[in-house]
């Protein structure tokens, strides 16, 4: 008797290990939906980093752009009455290569337009794709070419 008891006992706790051992592991099926919902997951991360990186790039050309119409307010404002004078007849149309590759990255338009002693000045920045656009269509239509600076200001003397 004491024998089965004994048999009985192993046979029950082998059971309950064989059950134990059942809840612990995981199933083929239930992997392979973890893996889904991990590359489901790796997916929207990687298309947030190509937004990421697409919106610095803008914003690198915009800060260059504003930059580049600064820098000519600052040389115009170092110019005599008359040598801003001389500037009111045509708009001056530059074509900018930042970083010296010998490639244009920027189109940089002035406008100067004398009202007394007071020189109204423009600036219009736009990316190297603008270059083959001409100079009034670009004047008059900023926004519909991508314009990324578009600075205004008053010079008196």
């Amino acid at each position: 008797m004491e024998v089965k008891n004994i048999t009985l006992k192993s046979m029950l706790i082998q059971k309950k290990t064989r059950a134990r051992l059942k809840k612990n592991g995981f199933t083929l099926f239930e992997v392979i939906i973890a893996i889904g919902i991990v590359a489901i997951a790796i997916l929207g991360l990687a298309q947030l980093f190509t937004y990421s990186v697409l919106n610095n790039s803008r914003s690198d050309r915009i800060t260059n752009a504003t930059f580049l119409a600064q820098q000519q307010i600052d040389t115009l404002r170092n110019m005599t009455g008359t040598e801003l004078s001389n500037l009111t007849a045509d708009p001056v149309d530059e074509q900018i290569d930042v970083n010296s590759d010998g490639t244009y990255d920027f189109r940089r338009i002035t406008q100067v337009q004398a009202a007394g002693l007071f020189w109204d000045i423009r600036i219009l920045v736009f990316s190297a794709e603008q270059i083959a656009v001409a100079k009034d269509t670009l004047i008059q239509n900023p926004s519909q070419y991508r314009v990324k600076a578009d600075v205004r200001t008053i010079i008196s003397r």
